[in-house]
């Protein structure tokens, strides 16, 4: 009868014993990722915006709706219309009858715009990059491309032109075809809507601050008057409340856009920049404990992720004209000199969480031929630096792009006379034999 309780014991302190390793493998995992970022939403990312490392990723490649994030791509589109001098700010827009309708819509964001009127440029951009006004950015696509289902056209083309493969645009404005009173642009579906993964949301987000970060000066003020002065004004709201002074207000933030359907959630594209960093945070379909969607929760997780970025500290792995141990020189075929001395061209620059400075190794991914082939230059690219994390995963770039640590020759290794070849290679021979 003992020996049965004994044995029983035996049993039940194996099962616990199991049921802790589980616990000590499982738990730290969990408790790292909530500590980490606690997101709550169906998609997140945050990247360092001048170089496009990402810092945290959470389901980014999920493909999912945009909403008036894709505003953004609109107004890439603009600006670059403006800089090839296809429109300036003060070109006239003549309304519509799809662009008045849907500006009369209460339902959706957007300034009331006059049947017989015309607006500038400017003030359909200001309000679109402010207000998110639907009626007129489709205004804007009509006078850039004259419909906006060739509009949608170019902002499919200059995804792709981005590197982006997973948009899908069917509109100009990010809302649901069905609130288009069914002056969707032809050869889309009267219920279809923007798609895009999180990690291209960010490509978007990057190309628009690299290319024209001028947008950052509109996209940062509060509120603005349209049509001040005139029967029509309207007082337009910045829906980044995440701007200085404003309901969610964060330290440094100063755009970039919002998104909100019922299909995409409440999603947001944001930007801030603290002590000479910039940072880029992507939540999409953000909701709360309880699961519900809201104006707080996405701004929360925005918050959330930007803190975390934030927490990171630009650092050097490696100094210009630094050496990797143990391949401080390559061989060299048909040289002079058997090798030539190679080091790292340019600092490695990428930011690291701040408990973990030392964490991150580096390696060299030689992009040359095996042996080089002389003659060799000094100068001459031979590989490339990998930067490898903690946990001995290669550090993330947007695109799949690594940073500009390229790895180069030191020395010039002029190719050897024939004589010299010929005997390297007899001895090579007869050494073989041997």
């Amino acid at each position: 009868m003992e020996d049965n309780r004994v044995k029983s014991l035996v049993k039940w302190v194996q099962v616990l014993m199991i049921m802790a390793v589980v616990l000590m493998i499982v738990m730290p995992n969990r408790v790292q990722a909530e500590e980490t970022v606690p997101v709550l939403a169906d998609a997140a990312i945050v990247v360092d915006s001048e170089t496009g490392q990402i810092l945290y990723g959470q389901n980014d490649k999920a493909v999912l709706g945009i909403a008036s994030m894709s505003k953004m791509m609109s107004e890439y589109l603009l600006f670059e219309a403006i800089e090839e001098g296809v429109v300036s700010w003060d070109d006239e827009y003549e309304v519509t009858d799809y662009s008045h309708r849907i500006s009369q819509d209460l339902r959706l964001s957007n300034v009331p715009l006059r049947r017989d009127g015309s607006y500038t440029m400017k003030e359909l951009y200001e309000a679109m990059a402010i207000y998110s006004a639907n009626a007129a950015t489709i205004g804007i696509a009509e006078t850039i491309a004259g419909t906006e289902k060739e509009f949608v056209q170019m902002m499919n083309d200059k995804a792709k032109e981005m590197g982006i493969e997973d948009a899908h645009f069917v509109n100009s404005t990010g809302l649901n075809n069905s609130f288009l009173l069914g002056m969707h642009p032809e050869g889309t579906g009267e219920d279809e809507e923007n798609t895009m993964s999180a990690r291209s949301v960010a490509i978007l987000t990057k190309a628009l601050l690299d290319d024209y970060p001028e947008i950052l000066d509109t996209a940062k003020i509060p509120e603005l008057m349209f049509r001040k002065g005139t029967p029509d004004q309207i007082r337009m709201v910045n829906w980044n409340t995440m701007l200085p002074g404003m309901d969610h207000e964060y330290d440094g933030m100063d755009g970039l856009k919002t998104g909100t359907t019922d299909f995409a959630g409440h999603s947001f594209a944001g930007t801030a920049k603290r002590d000479g960093i910039r940072l880029i945070a992507v939540v999409m379909k953000a909701v709360d404990a309880e699961g519900e969607g809201s104006y707080d929760a996405r701004f929360n997780a925005t918050r959330a992720l930007l803190d975390y970025g934030f927490g990171f500290q630009e650092t050097e792995i490696m100094k210009a004209g630094q050496q990797f141990m143990g391949q401080e020189s390559l061989p060299v075929a048909k040289g002079e000199k058997d090798h030539v001395a190679v080091a790292v061209k340019e600092p490695v620059r990428l930011l690291v969480p701040s408990a973990q400075q030392e964490a991150y190794r580096t390696e060299l991914e030689l992009t040359a031929g095996a042996p080089l082939e002389a003659a060799v230059e000094e100068g001459q690219l031979v590989g490339k630096v990998r930067v490898l994390d903690s946990e001995n995963n290669e550090v993330e770039y947007l695109k799949g792009e690594k940073p500009a640590a390229d790895v180069a020759a030191t020395e010039t290794v002029e190719r050897a006379n024939w004589f010299a070849i010929s005997m390297k290679s007899a001895a090579d021979f007869i050494k073989g034999l041997f």
